[in-house]
């Protein structure tokens, strides 16, 4: 018998000073078996940092032709594409193609410098990718808020991210590896 999903509920209240973004969402996030909490918190954050009405978590591990969270527009197109990880450089730009804006949010610090060094000219080429990275040490301490119920504040100013729940705040600080041309 598979495993079933964990749904997980999420009430974000985010202050995005920089881009003033002002705005509280109610999540709902389905966590596939296979997917840890580290990554589960990443694409909270990754909702958080691109905040939208229209941005939405797709099936994620369970699927390869759809990314962790996209934007659809009215009409249809892809606005936003999101992804976790160190994906392969033909999935960036097989997404790249088919959405106006991919982000990459990496975690795992020596994986990340491992895989960068390895594929940075292909991913240099991306035009509309903008890959961020967070340090090892901040998603663990994002990934202590975790409950199967969540209230979050989230306050982003100068580059900065403040998550705060009832009982303990973490500062998340995001590093840009590459930002869209």
């Amino acid at each position: 018998m598979a495993l079933k999903a964990t749904i997980l509920k999420a009430n974000l209240s985010i202050a995005d000073m920089d881009r003033h973004h002002y705005q509280d969402y109610q999540l709902t996030i389905a966590q596939h078996p296979s997917e840890t909490d580290r990554r589960v918190m990443l694409r909270l954050l990754a909702f958080a940092v691109l905040a939208d009405d229209n941005l939405q978590f797709c099936k994620g591990l369970s699927t390869d032709d759809e990314p962790d969270l996209w934007q659809l527009h009215d009409n249809g197109t892809i606005e936003q594409w999101v992804e976790l990880g160190t994906p392969d450089p033909k999935r960036l730009k097989k997404a790249c193609h088919k959405a106006q804006q991919v982000h990459l949010f990496c975690y795992g610090d020596n994986a990340v410098t491992v895989w960068y060094s390895q594929h940075q000219q292909a991913v240099e080429s991306l035009k509309n990718l903008t890959i961020l990275q967070i340090h090892d040490d901040e998603l663990d301490a994002l990934t202590q808020l975790v409950k199967r119920s969540m209230n979050l504040s989230l306050t982003q100013q100068e580059g900065q991210w403040m998550i705060t729940d009832q009982e303990s705040t973490t500062t998340v600080e995001l590093l840009v590896r590459q930002h869209s041309h």
